[in-house]
Formats: C-alpha cells, sequence, structure tokens
C-alpha cells in the first residue's frame, strides 16, 4: 500500500481561466464542484497539532477518515503519510472518536472541483479566504509538469496547510471564531498580502 502523500499548493486569483485551461488540456472531470465539511480532531491537550499530525474526518461525496504524519519537503514538493479510508456513517465515526477521547478542534469547509491529468490529481479549491489550487501526484517531476502545463508559477508554491493559513489570518485580524466555514467570513474583507503569498496564476 502506498501510504504517501506527494502535492503542491497554489494560491490563485481565477480558479475559472484555470478550470478552462484544464479542459483544452484534456484533463478528466473525476468530481464536480462538492460542498465539504472536515472535522479535525485532537486530544484535549492538543497532542497532535504539537507533533504536527492530522485526524481529519470528512463528508462530501462519501464520509472519509483520514490521518496525515508530520510533513517533509522532497523535490519541491510536501510528503507526508496519509491513511484514507471511507466510513459507512459520518455520525458513527464521529461518535466512536470522541467516545475514545478526540475531540473537535475545528471545522473547516470548501468547495473542491477535481480533475486527472494522467496519474496526477488537480484540484480547484474555494475556501472561505481565498481560492486555491492543488496538484498531487506519484512523484515530484509529475507533479511539476502538470504544474508548468497549467502555466503555474512554481516558485509561488504555499508551503504551509490551509489550517495553518487560517491560524495565522486569525493572529493577523485577530479573529475572534474557531471555525473555517463561510458563514464566519459572510462580512470579512481579507487584505490581500495578509499570507505573504504571491497568486501563482499572475503573469
Amino acid at each position: 500500500m502506498n501510504d504517501q502523500e506527494l502535492e503542491v499548493k497554489f494560491y490563485v486569483r481565477d480558479l475559472r481561466i484555470l478550470e478552462q485551461r484544464l479542459i483544452r488540456l484534456q484533463a478528466q472531470l473525476i468530481q464536480p464542484r462538492t460542498h465539504e465539511i472536515n472535522l479535525r480532531f485532537d486530544t484535549p491537550g492538543g497532542d497532535l497539532s504539537r507533533a504536527f499530525q492530522v485526524l481529519r474526518l470528512r463528508q462530501d461525496n462519501a464520509a472519509r477518515l483520514t490521518y496525515k504524519g508530520p510533513a517533509r519537503v522532497e523535490g519541491g514538493v510536501r510528503v507526508r503519510q496519509e491513511i484514507e479510508f471511507v466510513v459507512s456513517d459520518f455520525q458513527a465515526a464521529r461518535a466512536l472518536l470522541e467516545a475514545i477521547g478526540y475531540q473537535v478542534a475545528m471545522i473547516y469547509e470548501k468547495y473542491r472541483s477535481m480533475y486527472d491529468f494522467g496519474q496526477v490529481h488537480v484540484t480547484l479549491d474555494v475556501l472561505p479566504y481565498g481560492d486555491f489550487v492543488e496538484i498531487e501526484g506519484p512523484d515530484p517531476e509529475s507533479i511539476r509538469s502538470v504544474n508548468d502545463h497549467m502555466g503555474l508559477n512554481w516558485e509561488a508554491r504555499a508551503p504551509e496547510s490551509y489550517v495553518v493559513l487560517f491560524n495565522r489570518l486569525r493572529q493577523e485580524l485577530n479573529l475572534p471564531f474557531r471555525d473555517l466555514v463561510f458563514e464566519n467570513f459572510q462580512n470579512l474583507v481579507i487584505p490581500e498580502d495578509v499570507f505573504g503569498l504571491q497568486a501563482a496564476d499572475e503573469v
């Protein structure tokens, strides 16, 4: 079993243009735009977060339980252990995790579309604080090749997870809420430079 996740992430300005580019490149749509709700679990003392581990329960077109280990960088891409499987009952899985001592540390949501480009997955993500592209593949070379076909600036890679970016945003703007959900961002204006990221689709 290959339990290694290799991916890069980019902050972008215009997902619509990038999606049109994927279609012209004959990438295959494997998941139309779908709403995701994610529950991130931790111990009451935050042991998983301190160890850079993730325990997540996701609901989109199925319910999935995921573990991710600490990340490292190889060939310019993030590599980490990922164990993920479908569960038959989202609420039962949540109850089980809570029964053995885990609790929901945060909730986050997004809208995601997914394309296949050979062995590489390209996801187009709409988050409450901005739009992103993730490219995931079997090795750094195939990821870089798809990146180049899409015309993204490789040097503009975002090295951190969506949750880490959110925590930085909370600190910078002194946000009072815990959860990365669209409702919390309805009346917020996010400064363009708050993440310190360059948009990878800028010319």
